[in-house]
């Protein structure tokens, strides 16, 4: 039997190609950048303040304007894949009409952001100071009752993938794509 148009696992398919989609242009603009042998944080202007003549001004600006562009736009696409994946592997979490957000309400934050380092993976993913962590991949608080040492593991064992986190912001539901990765500037892999 074939899935209606409208079935969870077909949304995430197309969810998942349109992903690549923006993946495949973020990485045209990049390659736009390298052809002028600059990054998102290269100076546009030199010493004096002029435009820089060795690099096409005009088109790295466009270029990394089109980047931030399209992250926010990978980051909305990954928050839609994640959500449809909760859909299709919990069906209990399908959003009903009369309940707002029947499983936040179930399950209490069992975490509190304090700080975001800018620049972090934490940062780059979108979370914020004062966020409550409901879940954390597969943590949530009765799994992480009593310590937070499961979710260092679960940090630790998911350097450079994805994790998809549940958190409550100003009373709203958001669901966050994590990437833990060493390297970026910082101390830990979150940030």
């Amino acid at each position: 039997m074939l899935p209606s148009p409208t079935s969870p696992m077909e949304q995430a398919q197309t969810l998942i190609e349109k992903k690549s989609n923006i993946e495949d242009q973020i990485e045209t603009q990049i390659s736009i950048l390298k052809a002028n042998n600059s990054t998102m944080q290269t100076p546009l202007v030199d010493a004096d303040g002029f435009p820089r003549a060795d690099i096409d001004v005009y088109a790295v600006r466009s270029a990394r304007a089109r980047i931030i562009t399209l992250r926010n736009d990978l980051n909305a696409v990954i928050n839609d894949i994640a959500k449809a994946l909760e859909t299709i592997y919990n069906p209990a979490s399908a959003p009903k009409d009369s309940e707002p957000d029947s499983s936040s309400a179930e399950l209490g934050p069992f975490a509190k952001v304090n700080t975001v380092a800018p620049q972090s993976p934490a940062a780059e993913a979108g979370l914020q100071r004062d966020d409550l962590i409901v879940k954390f991949g597969p943590l949530n608080c009765r799994t992480c009752s009593s310590s937070l040492q499961p979710l260092t593991e679960v940090v630790s064992a998911n350097e450079n993938k994805h994790i998809i986190l549940k958190v409550l912001r100003s009373g709203q539901t958001v669901h966050i794509t994590l990437t833990p990765r060493m390297g970026w500037g910082g101390r830990g892999m979150l940030g």
